[in-house]
């Protein structure tokens, strides 16, 4: 199902997973999922905009990064957002990324490098590797190669803040392309890709849903044919 919610004033949030306690919408590449604090669109905004008829309006159960495309999942009820939101710090949720990164990888490995927050005057907060940091741990896969870059699909076994940005940055040495922050910021925007992401449920079938690919991967020469072969 894909059903486009719009407010005339940010590109349409299209639905692609729907029942009575969930969404899972493709949020867009530069849409904050909180209120910015110096204003601005968010889907804290437009969360009214989801409520389909139901008393209380959805609320995300997870994060992605403002630059970050693809599925995020939200609870239509308080029970049901407790639920899910157990389910993710059980380590139930299964999450599927894509990245473009520069350069050639190895065919697949894993990375496991623990992660803690810093903070500078001169850069901010960002995530650094430390050995005192975190657990955190990344699955990946090479998929496909163009030109000098590669897609790769990412299995997060952990959910740290901007782990897969600093995994690829500093474990692999292959920022994904676009990354303001462990990389260079692109025209085009970040490379990173919620692409799926499945949810297990007692008593009810799980809930699973896929994001297409967006058109900034196409224009990379990584199209829905990369995805060829996998389930």
């Amino acid at each position: 199902m894909n059903i486009a919610c719009y407010n005339g004033r940010m590109p349409p949030l299209n639905i692609l997973y729907e029942d009575a306690e969930s969404l899972i919408i493709d949020k867009p590449a530069g849409l904050p999922v909180d209120r910015p604090r110096t204003g601005g669109e968010s889907l804290e905004g437009r969360l009214d905009d989801l409520r389909f008829g139901f008393a209380r309006p959805p609320v995300p159960v997870h994060r992605l990064d403002r630059d970050t495309s693809g599925c995020l999942l939200l609870a239509r009820n308080p029970k049901a957002l407790r639920r899910f939101g157990v389910a993710f710090e059980e380590r139930q949720v299964a999450k599927s990324y894509l990245a473009i990164v520069a350069g050639d990888v190895p065919s697949e490995g894993e990375i496991d490098l623990p992660l803690a927050k810093t903070s500078t005057a001169e850069q901010g907060w960002r995530i650094v590797p430390a050995r005192s940091g975190r657990p955190a741990r990344t699955r990946w896969r090479l998929l496909a190669r163009s030109g000098a870059q590669s897609l790769l699909l990412l299995l997060p076994e952990t959910g740290r803040t901007h782990q897969l940005r600093v995994h690829l940055a500093s474990g692999l040495d292959r920022p994904i392309i676009g990354d303001p922050v462990y990389g260079a910021a692109s025209a085009d925007g970040m490379m990173l890709h919620a692409w799926r992401l499945h949810v297990p449920r007692a008593n009810k079938p799980p809930i699973d849903a896929q994001a297409p690919l967006p058109p900034r991967f196409a224009a990379h020469g990584f199209g829905p044919e990369a995805l060829d072969g996998l389930a």
